[in-house]
């Protein structure tokens, strides 16, 4: 299918190629997933299991909380947690495909797919870096049934930025065949109400969007967004009525949409190698309603 160019805000880019994926399992396969496929059309499919991790590895180099030792970290819980969605924050470019091969190890029947989106830097027009000299961002891994499974990515700026702060904050999502759009960011830190903004912009505009060009598919968004559950702004204030939420008891959040069963989520210990918990949480996505939202 050709690509469509879509623009959704200032300094959006542009759509990447579409996809159709297979099911994607819940546990460490011991080969290919024997589950119905993703993309069934019957009212009768059987929901899709998967699990869901988000790691912010503070590995740009140049924070305080940077030990270097989050990746090696990162690729323990992946090896030991078998995820099949993987949101990263505060990596750098490099350190996806670091965490590529761990995740197509784990999941060897299957085909690893990966995306990362820089943050921007407004001194210089360009990427913000990593202390080595790499694009800084977030990342997101999942996998497909074969290489020749298309997928399409969407990324972009956030418009509403902290003007005291160089980093131009950036969200990034995969869209596996209309059957699940998943997406991570990673908020402003500096100014909460700048956050709350980000992320209303993010799930009242933006996803929507998404869905009405690329067609509707069950979302999941997961990601630091600075923000908290009874904060000053409180998290549940960006959170639309039909999304529920999961977090790690601070600022990493699993916002889904509710044909999308999000349940069974804990905290990861990560060892002192960042200074954030990993989240993991299990997701059943509705099997029945394929392309399209919940009556």
């Amino acid at each position: 299918m050709a690509d469509r160019p879509h623009r959704f805000l200032r300094r959006a880019l542009a759509v990447c190629c579409l996809i159709a994926a297979a099911c994607l399992p819940a546990g460490p396969p011991a080969g290919p997933p024997a589950g119905p496929p993703l993309t069934s059309s019957t009212d009768t499919a059987e929901p899709t299991i998967l699990r869901v991790l988000q790691m912010n590895l503070c590995n740009s180099g140049r924070a305080s909380c940077y030990t270097g030792r989050s990746l090696a970290r990162a690729a323990e819980v992946i090896s030991a947690e078998a995820p099949d969605l993987v949101t990263l924050n505060e990596i750098c470019q490099d350190d996806v495909t670091a965490l590529e091969r761990v995740f197509a190890t784990v999941h060897s029947g299957r085909t690893a797919v990966s995306a990362f989106q820089a943050a921007g830097d407004r001194p210089s027009g360009g990427d913000t870096r990593c202390r080595n000299g790499q694009p800084y961002g977030v990342g997101l891994l999942t996998h497909v049934q074969t290489p020749d499974t298309p997928h399409a990515v969407y990324r972009g700026i956030h418009p509403t930025q902290d003007l005291a702060d160089p980093e131009e904050r950036s969200w990034l999502c995969v869209n596996v065949d209309s059957v699940l759009l998943a997406c991570t960011t990673h908020l402003a830190p500096t100014g909460y109400r700048v956050a709350l903004a980000q992320c209303g912009h993010l799930l009242d505009t933006i996803l929507p969007t998404i869905r009405r060009h690329g067609g509707y598919a069950p979302t999941v968004l997961s990601g630091d967004l600075n923000l908290r559950d009874g904060g000053d702004p409180d998290v549940r204030s960006c959170t639309p009525p039909d999304h529920q939420r999961v977090d790690d008891g601070a600022l990493q959040h699993i916002i889904a949409t509710l044909d999308i069963r999000l349940c069974c989520h804990k905290s990861l210990v990560m060892r002192g190698a960042t200074d954030h918990p990993g989240l993991l949480a299990t997701l059943s996505i509705d099997g029945r309603r394929p392309g399209r939202p919940p009556a």
